[in-house]
């Protein structure tokens, strides 16, 4: 498990700690690690996902057993279970694959019990480094731009990408992996994305709680993390993390 679900799951642990009872879920869980994880752990957590065409995530969610119980199929844009079900919510990841940022956003508000919480991990169109295909500024460009094409088949040829053996040559490369993030991404600036989550909640950035996790994730780092105790700093260091990563958002529905 990489050291951003371990985030999402020390999360769901420390919620679940805190208000026992509630039920917590996985939106866009892909093939239920994170429900898997957390269900080892007795932790009251579910997962629905669309299971995309670009995505191996349904056959590994039937693997792991979770597909039709812990994990449901989202249909129609409707998280399938009930209004008000579970006091957290949890995304990584994911916001900057919806097509409708609103419309997900209301059927998340509406499955929230009054007060929950909604915790939102996605990259803003202005990061540098495209994270799904590992090419910086890959996203920038108009889609189907040549130039684009030319720079990122560059940038593949010099070693950089991910995902390396799903391709026979490099330009293959390039032309599969721009399709792919024209297909199933849609990046939004940081004003559309505060402004979508303000119609439904209240909300508050917690980068500085992702860079302290990492940063104890191993050992030695303890004198960085107390540097963050100075304001400067922290700006800083949440600056630069939006830039090259993505933003950490928590959001409240309102309470009754």
């Amino acid at each position: 498990m990489d050291v951003t679900n371990r985030f999402v799951l020390d999360f769901c642990a420390r919620y679940a700690r805190e208000h026992p009872g509630s039920r917590i879920l996985d939106f866009g869980c892909g093939g239920g690690e994170l429900v898997a994880a957390g269900r080892e752990a007795s932790l009251p957590l579910f997962g629905a996902d669309v299971f995309y065409g670009g995505s191996k995530a349904r056959p590994q969610a039937e693997g792991r057993g979770l597909l039709g119980t812990a994990v449901r199929e989202i249909q129609d844009g409707r998280v399938p279970f009930p209004e008000g079900h579970f006091g957290l919510v949890v995304n990584n990841q994911v916001m900057e694959h919806v097509d409708d940022l609103d419309q997900v956003l209301g059927e998340l508000h509406r499955v929230l019990a009054p007060g929950g919480l909604l915790l939102s991990i996605f990259p803003s169109r202005d990061v540098f480094r495209e994270g799904h295909i590992g090419i910086p500024f890959s996203h920038w460009f108009p889609k189907g731009s040549k130039l684009r094409f030319c720079y990122t088949w560059a940038l593949r040829s010099l070693g950089l990408g991910t995902w390396k053996n799903e391709a026979p040559t490099c330009r293959q490369w390039a032309t599969d992996k721009l399709l792919w993030i024209d297909t199933y991404t849609r990046y939004r600036s940081r004003a559309e994305i505060f402004a979508a989550y303000g119609r439904y909640f209240q909300s508050e950035t917690r980068e500085l709680d992702y860079i302290r996790f990492r940063l104890l994730d191993r050992p030695g780092r303890e004198w960085i993390v107390s540097l963050l105790r100075f304001t400067p700093l922290a700006l800083a260091a949440r600056a630069v993390f939006r830039k090259l990563a993505f933003f950490v958002i928590l959001s409240r529905k309102e309470s009754r």
